[in-house]
């Protein structure tokens, strides 16, 4: 009995609280996705640093061997003030003294990707004048870029998702969800054809030292603004027709970042998904003071309906006579 009782409220429990359970797996679900990441991101490039690491030992004592005048400590000095000045995307190879960052076409690349929070990082601002900026930038800009980024989205889901679905349905007789499921899934298969594919095979083709995959993944990361910056286009020293070129990349970046909003917001309308959301969300509940005023309007309704005289009762009162009826109510003389 006690057990039955228990196993009860216990599912009573769970079901009451449904969607914290919900919560609290997709919590555990995440960091363990989090952990899965690391493990596999160490084991897979932890060789590749170790390796690196002693062809740079041996380099460096190689130099040093080569040019017994020169003494660590010098060459240690100069190393720390050429690596700090390529974080800042000035570098001493005379092949790339030619490069400007912050001519114009580069600063509008760098504008974009600062608006876009892509953010590569190669190219950083050296001065406090221009750090305070990008602050005050940032700060109004990045609002500024997601109203705008919403709008542009609003404005074409109106004719790339919600009109053909609607046509098809109504012209055609399918499912809804049907037909929402299948033009998001043709709208990614283009999406991605024309803004991953054609655009990787391009700069595989413009960037000497870039193959496919490193181009695709330089659409990926800049597409999806995760931007780590180790592949950045228009940096090479034989560049031509570099400020055009980077007048592209920068068109390129804002239209697909469009575009992949619109997917995404294509995806999310499906009524898949938006029953899978539910689950982790809290269910809304009406306020106190709307109870409240409901409980108080649905008494003073039942307390006018009782008090409420009959039209016999107001007959009798105003000619002061009673009434006259019969038991049964199928009185002849009465009727």
């Amino acid at each position: 009995m006690l057990q039955c009782l228990s196993s009860s409220s216990c599912v009573r429990l769970v079901q009451t609280h449904r969607s914290t359970w919900y919560f609290l797996f997709l919590v555990l679900g995440y960091f363990l996705y989090l952990i899965f990441g690391a493990v596999v991101f160490s084991s897979v490039e932890l060789p590749y640093e170790d390796l690196l690491r002693q062809e740079l030992r041996a380099v460096k004592k190689q130099f040093l061997q080569d040019n017994p005048c020169l003494s660590e400590d010098r060459l240690e000095k100069f190393l720390e003030k050429a690596l700090e000045a390529s974080n800042y995307g000035v570098s001493v190879l005379n092949n790339a003294s030619a490069n400007w960052n912050w001519d114009f076409t580069s600063a509008l690349f760098f504008a974009s990707t600062v608006l876009s929070t892509t953010g590569y990082g190669h190219t950083v601002p050296l001065s406090d004048g221009g750090k305070a900026f990008c602050i005050i930038y940032s700060v109004m800009g990045i609002p500024f870029t997601l109203l705008f980024l919403t709008a542009v989205v609003q404005r074409i889901m109106v004719f790339s998702t919600h009109r053909p679905v609607m046509y098809i349905h109504t012209q055609w007789g399918l499912s809804k969800s049907f037909v929402a499921v299948v033009h998001a899934t043709l709208l990614a298969t283009v999406a991605v054809t024309c803004f991953f594919f054609i655009p990787a095979i391009i700069f595989s083709a413009l960037e000497g030292n870039w193959n496919f995959l490193e181009s695709f993944y330089f659409c990926f990361i800049s597409l999806s603004t995760i931007g780590l910056g180790d592949y950045v286009p228009g940096e090479g020293s034989n560049q031509r027709f570099r400020e055009l070129y980077k007048v592209g990349i920068t068109v390129y970046l804002l239209l697909g970042l469009v575009v992949m909003l619109v997917v995404l917001e294509t995806f999310c309308e499906l009524q898949q998904l938006k029953q899978l959301r539910k689950m982790f969300y809290l269910r809304k509940q009406k306020p106190q003071d709307r109870l409240a005023i409901l409980e108080h309007d649905q008494l003073s309704f039942t307390t006018t309906v009782v008090a409420t005289p009959s039209y016999e009762d107001k007959t009798r009162h105003f000619l002061g006579v009673p009434v006259l009826t019969s038991p049964g109510g199928d009185d002849p003389m009465i009727q």
